[in-house]
């Protein structure tokens, strides 16, 4: 009998702590999803002049359109890109007619384009300002020397290109050449789903072991 009120004790308090944690990671599904619609309803968003002094936090996906000229001076970020597969992010230099020195993210370009000739010179660019948080515990560092750059650094960028701190992602390319790689949402993680389905899943195994102990334990008692 002892046994018995065990199992059964334990049966309950394992199958509330699953349920509960499965719950929770219901909420933090629905949350997320806020959260994307959110940022997704301000990359969409009609574009902007950039302003004097853009906010890391509050300007960050603000769209934004700037007229100005290419100069020389790009640098190369490795990356991948899941259609291409590996090639580099051109960051380069932007002198707006209103006189700012920015960078813009002009896009990818194949690994064996990286020493290709880019166009330069007058455009108008619709973006996205972005802070990206490329870099963690397992990027390389930067070889700066050889244009090899690891992670899109803004405040690192900007003092190697002599610009502003300000990055505007670039949703189209007057350069054929240059694959844009704009602003998205699919980079933000939201798992939760996946969570929420293996604690429920779990609440149902231990469901059915405990119930299979306690079946067992009463044919032994009986």
């Amino acid at each position: 009998m002892t046994r018995q009120i065990i199992a059964g004790f334990l049966l309950f308090a394992g199958l509330a702590v699953f349920i509960g944690l499965g719950t929770w990671q219901v909420q933090r599904l629905a949350w997320k999803q806020g959260v994307i619609a959110e940022i997704e309803a301000v990359i969409g968003g009609a574009p902007t002049a950039i302003p004097d002094s853009p906010d890391p936090q509050a300007d960050r996906y603000r769209p934004v359109r700037v007229a100005g000229s290419f100069e020389p001076g790009e640098l190369l970020v490795l990356v991948s890109s899941r259609d291409l597969g590996a090639g580099f992010r051109v960051i380069a230099p932007f002198v707006t007619d209103a006189g700012r020195r920015i960078m813009i993210d002009r896009g990818f370009v194949r690994t064996e384009a990286r020493e290709a000739s880019r166009s330069l010179g007058a455009a108008e660019i619709e973006g996205n300002l972005h802070w990206p948080d490329d870099r963690n515990s397992s990027t390389p560092e930067d070889d700066v020397a050889g244009n090899w750059w690891y992670a899109r650094d803004v405040a690192k960028m900007a003092r190697e290109l002599g610009t502003e701190p300000v990055l505007v992602i670039a949703r189209t390319s007057p350069d054929p050449t240059i694959l844009p790689m704009p602003v998205s949402t699919e980079a933000i993680p939201n798992r939760h789903l996946e969570y929420a389905v293996t604690w429920f899943l779990l609440a149902a195994t231990w469901v059915v072991m405990t119930g299979f102990a306690l079946w067992r334990i009463r044919r032994r008692t009986q």
